[in-house]
């Protein structure tokens, strides 16, 4: 997988302003009480700031949960999971999830950023393999 260089993070607050912050929080915090599934039985959707869990994961993973949904993701792993996260193909580019990821990655302190980006570089060598 091809991480695009350059990316404008001004474009990715405005992006994720408007895809993505009506459930994971304008100021990235996620909604309350996420790791408790609802009364639908889905998890409410996890905060992207350093509290939540976006950064234990490879860009590929957070990548391909944006564009195909997470129910679609892991569903491709072999795992049932009724998630509540949508699926932005057709209605993001590649390129604008990516300008997404890369803006909600520049608000993390950069402990945060440099476990995420080793998880990064360690998936990518596993596909390489």
């Amino acid at each position: 997988m091809v991480i695009p260089e350059g990316l404008d993070l001004a474009q990715g607050e405005v992006l994720y302003g408007e895809y993505c912050a009506s459930c994971h929080g304008v100021n990235l915090e996620g909604q309350p009480d996420w790791q408790s599934p609802g009364s639908d039985g889905r998890l409410p959707a996890p905060p992207h700031d350093e509290t939540g869990h976006t950064w234990h994961h490879p860009d590929s993973v957070l990548f391909q949960y944006t564009k195909l949904g997470g129910r679609e993701t892991l569903a491709l792993q072999g795992i049932e999971f009724d998630s509540g996260m949508p699926g932005f193909t057709g209605q993001l580019s590649d390129q604008e999830i990516w300008t997404i990821l890369a803006y909600i990655r520049s608000t993390w302190p950069e402990r945060a950023r440099a476990a995420q980006a080793a998880r990064t570089e360690a998936s990518l060598a596993n596909e390489g393999s």
